[in-house]
């Protein structure tokens, strides 16, 4: 791969880092300064710290990379930010510095070993032991896996269970779909490849289902969420061309995504990257529910009658999904379902903590803000919770067990298959076009 810079530092951001105003309109949207009540997590804070390491005024002490570790990447600052400061990619752009003069982290050392490495975390995951005591006691107390990943780390926690097959061993690289009808790709991630594959399988099926020609390239990767958190550029670079390869073969209308981060990352982080390295996927990435409702599919759903035998259901919505304005889409889909009774939960915008490696570097931090869900799951009454992102979901699923709650999470696209195959083909009543797209 050629070698020039592809990301940008911190002397590309001078113009953004002058338009923070210091309003404080970001103090009130950050989950982590609700938590800790620290103004260096805040993102006004970020940006004093940025300009000064710019300007030469100061160095990277160990207060200010603390201060650096206390972000989710969430966006929240951003999208309540009146002049849009991109606070997030600063932050980026901010790490990346450090592990240049400082080196990579541990945890950060972990992240390159498994997402750089696809092969590695599916063998990992295929044979039961990337959880497994086994697995830890074959690496050295200091490795970044076992940081990562550690038992100690996940001992209050529970876990999905390890499927048998990732997603690519159950589904073909190609399903054909009705002629004259779009070509779609599908951008799986970590998360959805390895651990959770039934997400993406209801993903894949509803978009065949639905007509559509839905291709599943192999030689896709992480969307390098996890190296960005941890400041590896040499890997979001890799990382960055192996997607940009994998997703060029063919041509499609669109990279659908079911991962909150890895949508985000693909169409908000890759578009921060100099030149043409990034391809055409920022503009091509989109959220399934953004296209199901922008193809109609949604609308004529809304149309069919409701099933006499419905789940109680109520929705989270991930940061990433949230802070770039797609909270409709998702909750007009869960309500259009026949087989739902949806129902409005109290803070259901609230950050869930995971925050991909944040959750393992600060674990107190992350659980007191997974914290702050339990009143509004609790008061909800639902039998289940349903979100659009999987690193959401565990989170969830977690945070339901801890408290002992009567729910079950679970993604919006499961439901939405299973809907499919109960009502949808059939049901067709007070539709002007008389069927469901990609029904026969």
């Amino acid at each position: 791969m050629s070698k020039p810079e592809i990301h940008k530092d911190l002397a590309d951001y001078s113009r953004e880092l002058g338009e923070c105003v210091r309003c404080g309109a970001c103090q009130a949207q950050c989950p982590v300064y609700l938590e800790t009540g620290k103004e260096g997590a805040v993102a006004r804070g970020k940006i004093v710290l940025a300009a000064e390491m710019l300007a030469g005024r100061m160095d990277l002490d160990p207060e200010a990379i603390d201060d650096l570790s206390l972000c989710l990447l969430c966006g929240a600052c951003v999208k309540n930010c009146p002049n849009q400061v991109p606070t997030d990619a600063i932050v980026s752009a901010l790490r990346r510095e450090i592990s240049a003069q400082k080196g990579l982290s541990a945890i950060g050392k972990g992240v390159a070993a498994l997402t750089g490495h696809p092969r590695l975390l599916g063998n990992l995951v295929r044979g039961a032991g990337l959880f497994s005591s086994l697995f830890f006691k074959k690496i050295p107390e200091t490795s970044g896996l076992r940081l990562r990943f550690s038992p100690e780390s996940l001992k209050d926690r529970i876990l999905p269970p390890l499927p048998s097959r990732n997603l690519f061993a159950r589904l073909p690289e190609r399903l054909q779909g009705q002629p004259g009808k779009a070509a779609v790709a599908f951008f799986a991630g970590c998360s959805i490849t390895y651990l959770y594959p039934e997400m993406g399988e209801a993903a894949v099926r509803l978009l065949h289902r639905l007509g559509y020609t839905v291709l599943v390239p192999r030689s896709q990767g992480c969307c390098g969420m996890p190296a960005l958190t941890s400041g590896n550029a040499d890997l979001v670079e890799q990382l960055v061309h192996s997607n940009v390869t994998a997703f060029s073969g063919e041509k499609i209308d669109a990279i659908i995504t079911a991962c909150a981060s890895c949508g985000s990352t693909l169409s908000r982080f890759y578009s921060e990257i100099k030149g043409e390295a990034a391809g055409d996927i920022p503009e091509k990435a989109m959220d399934i529910h953004v296209f199901l409702k922008k193809e109609g599919w949604i609308d004529r759903l809304a149309c069919l009658p409701k099933a006499e035998k419905r789940v109680r259901v109520c929705y989270h919505d991930p940061c990433h999904l949230k802070n770039h304005g797609i909270t409709a889409e998702p909750r007009a889909l869960l309500t259009a379902l026949p087989t739902v009774d949806y129902v409005e939960m109290e803070g259901a915008g609230l950050c869930c903590g995971l925050g991909g490696t944040f959750a393992a570097g600060r674990p107190e931090i992350s659980q007191g803000i997974a914290g702050r869900k339990v009143p509004g799951l609790a008061a909800s009454g639902a039998d289940l919770v349903a979100s659009g992102c999987p690193g959401c979901i565990m989170q969830l699923s977690n945070i339901i067990h801890q408290a002992g709650l009567p729910m079950r999470a679970v993604h919006t696209l499961e439901l939405a298959l299973a809907a499919y195959g109960e009502t949808l083909c059939e049901a067709s009543s007070g539709c002007d076009s008389g069927h469901v797209p990609g029904s026969s």
